[in-house]
């Protein structure tokens, strides 16, 4: 039996690169779609929101995904523990035989995952964690007793993705550059466009196919031709690519990390997986999903298309849509009536000669481009400082330069709660002894006057949480103080020039990575 229009989908990492840009995709296509997301509010901005059902649990809880699976006929797996510590693989495990046995029990028609392509006759022993994990993960699905589908897909080429952005600025930022061995590794990267179009076919399989399938784009290159090809693409000079034996894949990780927003964490089991040749070796898939005129996509097609949808602001999803893991993920706690310990405070007020609405585009606009308002060398050091400890660092950007949506990466914070035109709240994902929130707000005072409204809010864990706090103390003046400062100014300025909707550049954050802006029209690249 296979799927029909109209039938129910369940998307798992619906929040994360791949699932964000699917749901829309099954939606077009005529499926009912149901999202499991441990956060539900993170979905509540995305322009689907309202075309969803959305169950709340994560997958490691075998009654939120016995509850979420009710009623499904396909249900799409897209998670996993990556860059979670030591102890991912028996995570990714764990969850895989959850979903696999309430799949199983629920009555589910058919699995659906996206795994990784992996090389011919290399041991699964020998294989990166990163890419054993995701081929265990597939085994334990296609033993599940419920047709499953594996997609296999080595480098997803599209605008956001960690691949992608990996590729993007270790080109345009180095002309010159020693590499590690695996940038000759020969590889079949595939547009982010023709994986969704797998996907979405995957659901209509027939149920009597349960096997993986191998998904590449059209073309066989290395990555330093990758990188040249972007080169040409980009319309950059020819870059000086030499390749060195030396740089091991976590050395290679920690270089990625230095020259690109993509942090260690990330970086290292990509590059892991490009040790060993990663090439389809068929393309049985297009029996039962046929290619359409002109696909899949050829490398140089979709370097070109990831590229102009970054040029043209039009980024649905990023590699950093999905939650870092080990970032702290509990809402602020309710002040004054919280009783669960210290929380230290930074408040800031100042009045603003601006409307209201002036005053609240200049607040969902920082970070990214706009940069942070005060002090940038400060924002700079502590960005360094949080990449050398395993952190995500300044250099995530945003994903849109002109609206935020709840789940939102911006820099090293990530968008906790919006209420559009009053408050945006930022939930810190550096590496702190302790949770740290930053509050904005926007409104009138009781003269009526706009005023804006600014909260630093730090719960220390330990000692060394409260010799933190008491450390940095002496430079939130300086911090905090001209930020709210210049936010008031800026807003100031753009009443009068409303062409001018940020701070001159001594009052600029260090923009590290790419505004952009999502349109919710056409493929995704």
């Amino acid at each position: 039996m296979t799927a029909h229009a109209g039938a129910r989908c369940l998307v798992t990492g619906a929040t994360g690169y791949i699932g964000g840009r699917l749901v829309p995709q099954l939606l077009d296509a005529g499926y009912a779609v149901r999202c499991l997301a441990r956060t539900p509010v993170k979905l509540r901005d995305y322009p689907w929101a309202d075309r969803v059902e959305v169950a709340a649990g994560d997958v490691l809880d075998p009654a939120a995904v016995r509850a979420a699976l009710a009623d499904v006929e396909v249900a799409y797996y897209l998670v996993h523990a990556l860059g979670t510590g030591a102890g991912f693989e028996y995570t990714d495990r764990t969850a895989a035989r959850i979903f696999a046995e309430q799949a199983r029990a629920a009555g589910v028609r058919r699995i659906v995952y996206l795994g990784g392509l992996t090389p011919p006759g290399v041991p699964v022993g020998r294989l990166s964690p990163h890419l054993r994990s995701r081929t265990e993960v597939g085994e334990i699905l296609l033993s599940s007793g419920v047709p499953t589908a594996v997609l296999r897909a080595a480098v997803i080429l599209g605008s956001g993705s960690a691949s992608f952005e990996m590729l993007r600025y270790l080109t345009e930022r180095l002309p010159a550059m020693v590499t590690p061995s695996w940038v000759r590794t020969r590889m079949q990267p595939i547009a982010v466009r023709d994986v969704l179009r797998y996907l979405v076919g995957a659901a209509a399989i027939p149920a009597d196919v349960n096997r993986t399938f191998d998904i590449g784009g059209t073309g066989v290159v290395t990555y330093r031709e990758m990188m040249r090809r972007y080169a040409a693409a980009a319309g950059l000079p020819r870059r000086v690519i030499v390749p060195v034996p030396v740089l091991t894949p976590k050395l290679s990780s920690r270089w990625v990390g230095l020259v690109t927003p993509v942090p260690a964490g990330v970086a290292r089991p990509l590059a892991e997986s490009l040790r060993h040749e990663v090439v389809c070796r068929e393309h049985d898939i297009a029996a039962y999903v046929p290619d359409p005129p002109g696909a899949p996509l050829d490398v140089d097609t979709a370097l070109r298309l990831a590229l102009q949808r970054v040029r043209d602001a039009e980024v649905t999803t990023r590699w950093s849509s999905a939650s870092v893991p080990g970032a702290p993920s509990d809402p602020l706690p309710t002040d004054p009536d919280w009783a669960g310990g210290s929380l230290y405070t930074d408040v800031r007020e100042a009045p603003v000669a601006a409307s209201p609405d002036r005053l609240w585009r200049v607040i969902e606009g920082i970070g990214g481009e706009h940069g942070w308002y005060s002090f940038p060398l400060a924002w700079a050091v502590r960005g360094r400082l949080d990449r050398l400890v395993g952190g995500v660092g300044l250099r995530r950007g945003r994903r849109d330069a002109q609206r935020l949506r709840v789940g939102d990466s911006l820099d090293f914070w990530r968008v906790e709660e919006i209420e559009r035109g009053k408050l945006l709240r930022l939930r810190a994902e550096m590496r702190l002894p302790g949770p740290a929130w930053l509050e904005m707000r926007a409104g009138t005072g009781p003269d009526g006057r706009t005023r804006y409204r600014q909260r630093a809010v730090f719960q220390p864990h330990g000692l060394f949480g409260h010799l933190y706090w008491w450390s940095i103390s002496p430079f939130h003046t300086a911090v905090f103080g001209g930020m709210a400062r210049n936010i008031a100014r800026a807003a100031e300025r753009a009443e009068q020039a409303p062409d001018e909707g940020r701070t001159p550049d001594g009052d600029r954050g260090t923009p590290e990575g790419p505004g952009s802006r999502p349109s919710g029209k056409g493929p995704a690249v």
